[in-house]
């Protein structure tokens, strides 16, 4: 397993803005939930709402008014200067599907990278009033409020996590299969709410693919603020150009058993 690099300190001025951004997003979304919204299919199959593009859209003007030269790259609106030197990574509505059934297990996401590397990372449910604020060294929060994962040694033990299982296709859904018969409580459909309840010590693995970066950079400062880990399933930090598979475990000795299972080739296992 490879360590994450050291990242830079993310400027309090940053801070303030990421927070200001999921106000902005969590006044647009509470508006639409559970109304009657059209739901639209986008290119890739995936539903879209006026909620996911108005939230995104108040999110940019606020990042734009604060500084031109900040790149941003938006599930709904896609990319803005993102070879800046600071870019903004923005999921508004992380689990539409969850959206448009009335479920509130979905949350906006919004990462700040330096040169590429993830330094803040905020999950916002703003249904619920749970807000997870990750910052390059500090501890994670939720609501303000110090947060740590929790012990879990083996996987027999251990609660994961995915948000469905048909987001692991061929010998991805193979080693998903063999990883959820290893542990104790497999469970689907929280979407990024798993990962701010690994942060919060409730959950111990969470595991997926087919993500994009917008539905896992901001998770990173999170997770490593809480004491947990989150990498590719070959251990590497995660970056704009990962293959859109994750492992977040809060415990570095769950985190390596889970991807020696994701990674097995031997028979029986």
């Amino acid at each position: 397993m490879t360590a994450p690099p050291a990242i830079d300190p993310c400027p309090p001025g940053q801070i303030d803005l990421a927070l200001r951004l999921a106000d902005a997003a969590g006044a647009v979304i509470r508006r639409y939930f559970r109304t009657p919204v059209a739901v639209q299919d986008k290119a890739d199959s995936s539903p879209v709402t006026i909620a996911d593009r108005e939230a995104e859209a108040a999110m940019r003007q606020l990042i734009n008014k604060a500084d031109r030269h900040h790149g941003i790259l938006g599930e709904e609106y896609g990319p803005e200067r993102t070879d800046a030197e600071w870019v903004w990574v923005l999921d508004p509505v992380d689990g539409t599907k969850a959206f448009i059934t009335g479920k509130p297990s979905f949350g906006t996401l919004i990462a700040l990278l330096h040169r590429g590397r993830p330094v803040l990372g905020i999950i916002d449910q703003p249904i619920l009033g749970e807000r997870w604020l990750g910052v390059a060294g500090r501890k994670s929060t939720l609501n303000g409020r110090p947060i740590h994962v929790r012990d879990c040694p083996e996987l027999r033990l251990a609660a994961l996590y995915a948000t469905a299982p048909e987001m692991f296709s061929g010998a991805d859904a193979v080693a998903w299969e063999r990883l959820r018969g290893r542990v104790k409580l497999p469970r689907y459909g929280a979407d990024c709410y798993a990962y701010g309840l690994l942060a919060a010590g409730f959950v111990d693995l969470v595991v997926e693919a087919s993500l994009q970066p917008y539905d896992y950079l901001p998770l990173v400062a999170v997770i490593e603020g809480a004491g947990g880990l989150l990498t590719d399933w070959q251990g590497r930090p995660l970056g704009l150009g990962s293959d859109g598979r994750a492992v977040a475990a809060g415990d570095a000795r769950l985190h390596a058993a889970a991807l020696a299972v994701l990674n097995s080739t031997a028979v029986g296992d």
